[in-house]
């Protein structure tokens, strides 16, 4: 009796196990079909970024440093005064001046950095010419700004899905399918964004630049990019 009941589950369990699989086969995916869809806008760039520094050398570390920290003060309240130009201060170190033998420390020397960014680069422009009195220029940069660049690219995703379906409905007829399923999508930003720097000044033309009109200034553009990954089952006849 045992022996049949052994059996009869025995039974039982192949019978589930190959019911299981046929369940696994229904369900297995064919012709399935990875595709990618992009779309690319090129979008002007709306910020102005500038980066100014002052350095110098002593013989005493605690005197140079007090005035670097005050020729930086002084340009941080002038630019406090401008509307529309945000400032924050950049990298700042020193390091020794050693003699020709490379022995003895004779002196230290200080650099420190202020950077300043405006969507306004005509003010942006005056305001740099004004603190080369005292500040250096080292370098000049542009960039889309974050809020632009979600606003386009919130507005490019309809685009990258309608691509994407375009070539779906392509792959479909190029297998002879009859229509196709979607399995999985996603969606991706992101873009090439190069550097746009300002040619560096001769040391003459940065000394008269404050005395110079403000050139005109072409801040470029950058590749905005939205794509869509996905995989389709195309359902064949």
């Amino acid at each position: 009796m045992r022996t049949m009941t052994r059996i009869a589950t025995a039974l039982a369990l192949t019978a589930a196990s190959l019911a299981s699989t046929g369940l696994l086969a229904a369900e297995a995916r064919y012709n399935q079909i990875a595709l990618r869809a992009e779309v690319n806008q090129e979008v002007a760039h709306d910020l102005m970024h500038v980066t100014l520094y002052t350095e110098a050398q002593h013989t005493d570390p605690a005197k140079l440093a007090a005035k670097i920290t005050t020729t930086l003060n002084k340009t941080l309240e002038q630019v406090r005064q401008v509307r529309g130009v945000s400032v924050k201060l950049g990298s700042r170190h020193s390091y020794p001046v050693y003699d020709d033998k490379g022995q003895k420390i004779t002196a230290w020397r200080e650099r420190a950095e202020v950077r300043l960014e405006s969507a306004d680069f005509a003010r942006l422009s005056a305001l740099t010419g004004e603190l080369l009195q005292s500040m250096k220029m080292a370098g000049m940069d542009f960039s889309i700004a974050t809020d632009t660049r979600k606003t386009r690219e919130d507005a490019m995703l309809k685009d990258a899905v309608n691509a994407f379906r375009a070539r779906a409905q392509l792959a479909t007829e190029a297998l002879g399918g009859k229509g196709y399923k979607l399995v999985s999508l996603n969606l991706n930003t992101g873009g090439f964004q190069p550097p746009m720097p300002m040619r560096a000044y001769a040391a003459k033309g940065m000394a008269m630049m404050e005395a110079a009109p403000a050139p005109e200034i072409e801040a470029g553009t950058s590749q905005v990019t939205v794509s869509a990954d996905g995989v389709i089952e195309v359902q064949m006849p």
